[in-house]
């Protein structure tokens, strides 16, 4: 625009070139700019009331270095697996001794053994997980070829855990359980720092975490001294704090067991109460993505973002198929590249304007 005016005047100068410059591809894959979308309303898993881990995410977090106090032996890596409940956010991990599918799977039985089955499973779309998901289709596909009737095969049926993966590259997805291996990872890097403990130390370094976080409160701490005790993922599954502090002895009263059990129900319910009236109204905060944006349509072209690779190397892709949510909201697409198809939410898509 300088060297122009030096011999004319343009009136809107800057408009116009800024819609030459903006029709120009390779400027725009240097100036790429992601799409995003409203944030949508939490799933009904999140406010419902539920037993704990009825709906569960998991993943994985680590590795973390281990050793064999033998010598000769050399040190190898574990992992953690993290399970999420929905509802209370409260939270069970489980030491893994690699990535593979057979031992998430073992990992998973431990969990289901403690903490009764879970209805739906939801996970990214990691290997281990794919695997996972694949091997217990083909166990309930040979059970169920079998000719058995009757209550067993209609528990089973009734019971059988509902896989639910992310799409890929989409932590935000998975925010939930995310949150829950930072978390993990906050109390493990403090405790173990370089050290390197056996399988048996790292196993009971993880149970205390977990106590740790199923401790923490769910809501904001009150200053007044009359309140109740702050509500944690723990009153739900023990009813009450599993790290407290030390009290004074407390004579117990004789309840007969008609009255014990009501006086159970009663905590129960009014711990869900405390739930609903101070927990959920959190949730509604929206902090980010407030506006609405413009769906992204089959037939658009886009680029797909890479986090190692630099703008000018993304792939151009069109849009084959879109994924909406109960509000018609654009969350998922499938692309077309020369590699091939790939899946994406919108927030990993440039969308690349006509006129380019």
């Amino acid at each position: 625009m300088a060297i122009v005016r030096q011999r004319f005047w343009i009136f809107h100068a800057r408009g116009v070139i800024r819609k030459i410059t903006g029709s120009c591809l390779q400027c725009f894959r240097c100036h790429s700019k992601l799409n995003n979308q409203i944030v949508g309303d939490l799933p009904s898993s999140r406010v419902t009331v539920a037993r704990p881990f009825t709906v569960t995410g998991v993943d994985f977090c680590g590795p973390i270095t281990t050793t064999y106090l033998l010598r000769g032996y050399r040190t190898t890596k574990s992992y953690i697996a993290v399970f999420i409940c929905f509802a209370t956010k409260a939270v069970h991990m489980e030491v893994v001794s690699d990535l593979t599918a057979k031992a998430f799977l073992a990992s998973l039985k431990r969990f289901v053994a403690r903490r009764d089955l879970c209805l739906k499973l939801f996970c990214d779309n990691a290997t281990n997980f794919v695997g996972t998901r694949k091997e217990l289709e083909e166990m309930k596909c040979k059970f169920f070829d079998q000719q058995v009737q009757g209550k067993i095969s209609k528990y089973c049926t009734a019971n059988s855990i509902e896989f639910h993966h992310i799409p890929p590259r989409s932590p935000h997805f998975g925010g939930l359980w995310e949150a829950a291996v930072k978390s993990a990872k906050y109390h493990l890097a403090r405790i173990l720092g370089q050290s390197h403990l056996t399988f048996e130390e790292l196993a009971t370094v993880v149970a205390e975490v977990e106590a740790v976080l199923n401790s923490r409160p769910l809501t904001t701490l009150s200053n007044d001294p009359n309140d109740e005790s702050v509500l944690t993922p723990a009153h739900f599954l023990t009813g009450g704090p599993l790290v407290r502090t030390v009290e004074p002895t407390v004579d117990s009263e004789e309840w007969s067991h008609k009255d014990r059990w009501l006086r159970i129900s009663a905590i129960q319910q009014h711990f869900w109460r405390r739930w609903s009236a101070e927990y959920l109204h959190e949730l509604q905060q929206k902090v980010k993505w407030t506006k609405k944006q413009k769906n992204l349509n089959e037939g658009d072209m886009v680029l797909i973002a890479e986090e190692n690779l630099p703008s000018k190397q993304w792939l151009i892709g069109r849009v084959l198929k879109v994924t909406r949510d109960a509000k018609g909201w654009v969350r998922v697409a499938d692309v077309k590249t020369k590699n091939g198809e790939v899946c994406r939410a919108i927030h990993k898509l440039a969308s690349i304007p006509s006129e380019c």
